[in-house]
């Protein structure tokens, strides 16, 4: 396996490693499932290496994720304010794991912001903001930030085992973060798959926990979404909305619609999906999917302030979602990839 970070990076890290006492580890807003793989299996890293660090995430992840080792003591700052608040006041170094930007935590961003704490980035999208932090583990082209946790501890060890608790987590991520090995996958990632499974994992369970054990709500709901998704064929673009009232009607959960957006690309032709969704937070949340050469992340970068990889970003608006969607179609002619070549 080739090495992605220089010596020096690595004994930088091993340095702030070494002169800390109090480790914390944040991941992004609705927590999927590369932000809890690679959070739990560097976490369980470090705590092999004589350390106890606390895992804080900004809001509640998916049910499908909490039966990964270690879960239950991730503490969850929209209903745990003071606790994580004080925990981040009482650490010296911060890991920020699969997020490129602070303002990606929302709330919790905005807090650690205030702070004077060491950041380390470990983190796979594109357009890091590196002056939020000390030091940083980026490289876009890679999987998903669990390649990258994994990398990291081969670099540190020069072993290519990890415990099973470790493997795990890593192995979920990547899975979920490459659409069950469907996209982003190099020779090299899968040499890495054949390394976690050899560490003594359960691969049919993991894919049956995160896969095979959704709720009849999100089944429903997921019928429904088809049902309602529109169709631009002169733009090979397929998008769906959902809004709050939809989302209680189906008595919607983290996690239900993980994936949804995906969807849409398996219709001939569909090369953009696009996934509107109302937040309670008074904003419309997209997910954009994409095939082959089309940018959603330029897309979503110049109108969504948003972003994240060529071919899956995400964005935010702060409009109306009929007004979202109108405004979203006005700038599909802009893109001339799009539109049907004759």
């Amino acid at each position: 396996m080739n090495k992605l970070f220089s010596n020096i990076k690595i004994a930088e890290l091993l340095g702030m490693l070494s002169s800390s006492r109090r480790i914390a580890i944040v991941t992004h807003v609705n927590p999927d499932g590369d932000a809890i793989g690679s959070t739990i299996g560097w976490s369980n890293f470090l705590k092999e290496r004589g350390f106890n660090p606390v895992i804080i995430v900004p809001n509640h992840f998916p049910d499908f994720l909490k039966w990964i080792n270690c879960t239950e003591n991730i503490f969850v700052h929209f209903n745990q304010k003071d606790t994580c608040e004080k925990l981040l006041r009482n650490a010296d170094l911060l890991f920020c794991l699969d997020f490129n930007k602070l303002s990606r935590l929302d709330a919790l961003g905005e807090y650690i912001m205030t702070l004077n704490v060491k950041k380390v980035l470990i983190d796979h999208h594109i357009g890091v903001e590196e002056k939020d932090f000390n030091l940083v583990f980026s490289k876009t082209p890679i999987s998903s930030t669990c390649e990258l946790v994994y990398r990291i501890i081969w670099q540190i060890t020069n072993k290519n085992r990890v415990s099973p608790q470790i493997a795990e987590a890593l192995y979920a991520g990547i899975m979920t973060d490459t659409g069950a090995f469907a996209h982003s996958c190099s020779s090299e990632l899968f040499r890495i798959v054949a390394d976690l499974m050899e560490c003594g994992i359960d691969r049919e369970k993991i894919h049956a926990s995160v896969y095979n054990s959704f709720s009849v709500n999100r089944m429903r709901l997921m019928g429904y979404c088809i049902s309602k998704m529109e169709i631009l064929p002169e733009y090979r673009t397929a998008y769906i909305t959902l809004t709050k009232e939809e989302l209680d009607r189906f008595r919607f959960e983290p996690g239900d619609t993980e994936g949804f957006v995906n969807i849409p690309l398996s219709i001939k032709d569909v090369v953009l999906s696009v996934f509107f969704t109302e937040s309670k937070d008074n904003y419309i949340k997209l997910s954009l999917r994409s095939t082959g050469d089309f940018s959603v992340d330029a897309m979503a970068r110049k109108y969504f302030t948003g972003g994240g990889h060529k071919n899956a970003s995400g964005g935010k608006s702060f409009v109306p979602l009929n007004e979202t969607v109108a405004f979203f179609k006005s700038v599909l002619p802009e893109f001339e990839e799009l539109k049907i070549e004759n």
